[in-house]
């Protein structure tokens, strides 16, 4: 009976600490979790800093590498525009760990110079 008890008594005492560090977990997903919400709340604010005119590498200087890149020439007759649209995550959309443009505000550098952020600006640049 006493041999029943002690094993029952270890038994217990292993499985719960199983449960604890199950639960507890590493803490891995939860920094990734506050990494990115982090991430996208300084998006936010670095965004309310931006100006008409900055150059590229200001905006590069104050966000950082965007999350993704598009560019394209635009040919008019003899002018001739380079086009690029940097994309920032800024709202939180689907937990499937990819960034998606859905999810990130566009910042339209035409000839290396903003001339708008947001859907507006983006549906302008003829994408």
């Amino acid at each position: 009976m006493k041999i029943k008890l002690l094993v029952a008594a270890v038994l217990s005492v292993s499985m719960l600490s199983g449960c604890v560090v199950s639960i507890g977990g590493d803490g891995e997903h939860s920094s990734y979790s506050s990494s990115w919400q982090k991430r996208q709340k300084e998006n936010r604010m670095h965004i309310g800093q931006l100006q008409m005119g900055m150059d590229y590498q200001q905006v590069i200087n104050l966000m950082g590498s965007p999350d993704i890149n598009e560019a394209y020439l635009e040919n008019k007759g003899e002018s001739k525009h380079e086009i690029q649209v940097l994309f920032y995550r800024t709202q939180h959309v689907s937990s499937d760990s990819i960034t998606t443009k859905d999810e990130c505000t566009p910042i339209v550098i035409k000839n290396g110079k903003v001339v708008g952020w947001g859907e507006k600006a983006y549906q302008l640049a003829k994408f």
